[in-house]
Order: structure tokens, then C-alpha cells, then sequence
């Protein structure tokens, strides 16, 4: 066991986990924010997608021993009262359907807006690519995206 500091959602926090824990259950388990889901465990589908130091990562694919003094910020501390720009563009373009992954879409989503204002099609498609939507959402993805680029 080790006892690690970060920075979680703007609040200092210490977890007492195996340096091996990946972030993933250190969120869910230890800090008990259970907004990321759980995927594939494999870094592939991007369910799992927080953003360490201000850049999307798969957190089930770090491990608690390389977060000493990071920031993590999670789909719970994305915005107060999840008015970010992105969280409305979901909502009125209707994008989940089953939304196991939104979270992670919506992570992912927010680094490109953060690096990009106004990204063009391509490059949301191509920022976006290796987040699965098992249920095929991708279009919807995409506008709310681009009205989030627009409104935001």
C-alpha cells in the first residue's frame, strides 16, 4: 500500500491503494465518483477517458503511482452544475441512447474544444476516433460537438 496525493476535481485528496491501482478504480472505488465507466480495461474503447494534467487518458491504463501532484479531473468535475458547453450540446442533440459511454465522449470531446475552439469536421472526427458508442451515436457525437464549438 502507498499513500498518494492528487488533485481530484479541484479538491487535494490522498488515496491509500497498491501503486499498481489504475485510476480507474482509484475514482470509482476509492473516491467513490462513479461517472467514468468501466469499458473494455484495455485502453480501447474510451468509456473509462479523464483528463490528467489538462489531457484526455484512458484511466484504466494508469496506474496510482503516477499520479503524485497530478490533476485529475473527472465527468463529475468537468463544470458546476454541468453546464459546460458540451454537456448541453448532448442534451439538446439528443446524443445518448444507452449512454454508458458519454462520459468518456464528453472527456475526450472537451480536450479537443480546450486545444481547438473551432475545430473543423475532420478534425473531430479524427480527435474522436477510439471512442466507441456501441450503439452508433457517432453522428449525433459529431453535431453536438460542432454546437459546442459554436455556442460555447
Amino acid at each position: 500500500m502507498a499513500s498518494i496525493g492528487l488533485v481530484v476535481n479541484g479538491k487535494s485528496v490522498s488515496v491509500d491503494a497498491e501503486p499498481a491501482t489504475p485510476l480507474l478504480w482509484v475514482v470509482r472505488e476509492h473516491l467513490k465518483l462513479t461517472g467514468t465507466k468501466f469499458g473494455c480495461g484495455s485502453g480501447l474503447c474510451g468509456a473509462c477517458t479523464v483528463h490528467v494534467d489538462g489531457k484526455a487518458v484512458r484511466s484504466c491504463q494508469i496506474s496510482l503511482s503516477q499520479l503524485q501532484g497530478k490533476k485529475v479531473t473527472t465527468i463529475e468535475g468537468l463544470s458546476p452544475g454541468s453546464n459546460h458547453p458540451l454537456q448541453k450540446a448532448w442534451i439538446a442533440e439528443q446524443v445518448p441512447q444507452c449512454g454508458y459511454c458519454q462520459s468518456g465522449q464528453i472527456m475526450q470531446a472537451a480536450e479537443l474544444l480546450t486545444k481547438t475552439r473551432k475545430p473543423t469536421r475532420d478534425q473531430i472526427i479524427a480527435h474522436m476516433d477510439g471512442n466507441i458508442c456501441r450503439c452508433g451515436t457517432y453522428p449525433r457525437i459529431v453535431r453536438a460537438i460542432e454546437r459546442a464549438a459554436r455556442e460555447g
